[in-house]
């Protein structure tokens, strides 16, 4: 027998060649996938509990988040402050207006500029003020041609210096511009932003914090296997990598738990919004999220939970880890 097995070498013959490095590293994270998964769902109670509360931690920031961001595209709130009404003196014709008109838009810190003659703002308030018979008593119209200046998109004191600038022109009579509501109106939002970017700091930290404490748990329940494997020369990657998976499962979890009650929130604000905006006579709709940052958003929640599975499993890794004598 060892006779045949060494001619058999002396020939050249090989073993069968075993399953190649990227084969093993594969099987290995899908088994820590699919085993983390089976103890998540072995503990359904435990696992609802760790992802209904970091769904509810996330969501609140995220929906704040949301908030904000219609609160800027309010058509009938932020830009309306922005403008600035240009009345010009009652010498200037309609060809000049037009003329004046062309020139602001051509400037780069204009963005529009909408031209209303004395006939279209009579017509207008005669339309909502009811005094028909009044302004017909006039005679002639006492009203001057307007120009209403959109600025282009920038700061409270680029908008300042737009306004000085059309104050200097030959033809301007007027210049409205509420700088100091603007003003405000940029700092109340602003400050909005910053508490949502706080929140979403110590909620997210609350959220690492759910998911470091539960992965805590399993390894102190595991406690012994982790001690046997490691006196088998098991690697702390091998050990690390289903907790870190059980991270991933609880971020991807909190996730949609996170997008589906924004959803559920969206959906019942959207009617009596609607209501409220076509009583004011807007047509502003609540926008939610859309698949991109949807997805960025389940990106964030996963990384989440990995970076909390993360943080506890190298420390108690440390712990478990035999002495040697």
């Amino acid at each position: 027998m060892s006779t045949n097995a060494s001619s058999a070498g002396a020939s050249g013959a090989r073993p069968a060649a075993g399953p190649s490095r990227l084969r093993v590293w594969f099987d290995q994270h899908l088994h820590g996938l699919a085993f983390s998964l089976g103890r998540a769902l072995r503990k359904p109670w435990a696992t609802l509990l760790t992802v209904a509360v970091m769904g509810v931690a996330l969501a609140l920031p995220l929906g704040l988040s949301i908030v904000m961001d219609n609160l800027r595209h309010f058509a009938g709130s932020v830009q309306q402050s922005r403008e600035i009404n240009l009345f010009l003196e009652m010498d200037v014709d309609a060809a000049a207006a037009a003329k004046l008109a062309e020139t602001l838009r051509s400037r780069a810190d204009v963005a529009a500029v909408e031209l209303r003659t004395p006939e279209q703002a009579i017509a207008g308030f005669r339309e909502t003020s009811g005094l028909g018979e009044a302004l017909d008593a006039l005679g002639e119209n006492p009203l001057p041609t307007l120009l209403v200046v959109t600025p282009a998109d920038g700061d409270s004191a680029a908008d300042a210096r737009l306004a000085a600038a059309l104050e200097a022109l030959p033809e301007a009579d007027l210049v409205q511009h509420d700088a100091v509501w603007r003003q405000r109106l940029d700092s109340w939002l602003g400050f909005g932003q910053r508490v949502v970017q706080v929140l979403s700091a110590l909620l997210g930290l609350g959220a690492l914090l759910v998911v470091g404490n539960t992965v805590r748990l399993d390894i102190q329940s595991r406690r012994e296997e982790i001690g046997v494997l490691q006196l088998l020369g098991a690697s702390d990657g091998f050990i690390r990598r289903p907790f870190l998976y059980l991270g991933v499962w609880y971020g991807l979890g909190a996730g949609l738990l996170a997008l589906g009650l924004i959803a559920a929130a969206g959906w019942a604000l959207r009617e009596p919004l609607a209501t409220l905006s076509a009583s004011y006579g807007s047509q502003f709709s609540l926008k939610g999220l859309d698949a991109l940052h949807s997805a960025m958003v389940l990106l964030g929640t996963v990384l989440l939970g990995w970076l909390g599975a993360r943080a506890v499993t190298g420390h108690f890794l440390r712990q478990t880890r035999p002495t040697e004598t």
